[in-house]
């Protein structure tokens, strides 16, 4: 099993940055991928970034230039550093660890 914690959500104003971070426990040999997701209200959970094992990363094509996804040495914590924030930001958002665990989520809100 995987544990996942995310930290550093909170307001912030359009325009502003944001350091959003992943600390994972447990089988942490297990993981060969991490990734950001969100979820706005009344929308379906998307991805927002990922990073492999390996360091490749993918980006949604909303976030590209001004997010940026990378990960700890040791692989148990990843990061996603948001600049350039926008009201359509706000959002919960959540870490995943492939092959399938998933954090409780930090809230993200984005004023304009």
């Amino acid at each position: 099993q995987v544990q996942l914690v995310e930290s550093g959500g909170g307001l912030v104003q359009a325009g502003g940055s944001l350091r959003l971070s992943c600390a994972a426990s447990g089988s942490i040999f297990s993981i060969n991928a991490m990734g950001w997701y969100r979820q706005a209200p009344g929308k379906q959970r998307e991805l927002v970034a990922s990073i492999t094992s390996g360091g490749i990363t993918n980006y949604a094509d909303s976030v590209k230039g001004r997010f940026t996804i990378s990960s700890a040495n040791t692989k148990n914590t990843v990061y996603l550093q948001m600049n350039s924030l926008k009201p359509e930001n706000t959002a919960v958002y959540y870490c995943k660890a492939a092959p399938g665990y998933w954090g409780k989520g930090t809230l993200v809100t984005v004023s304009s």
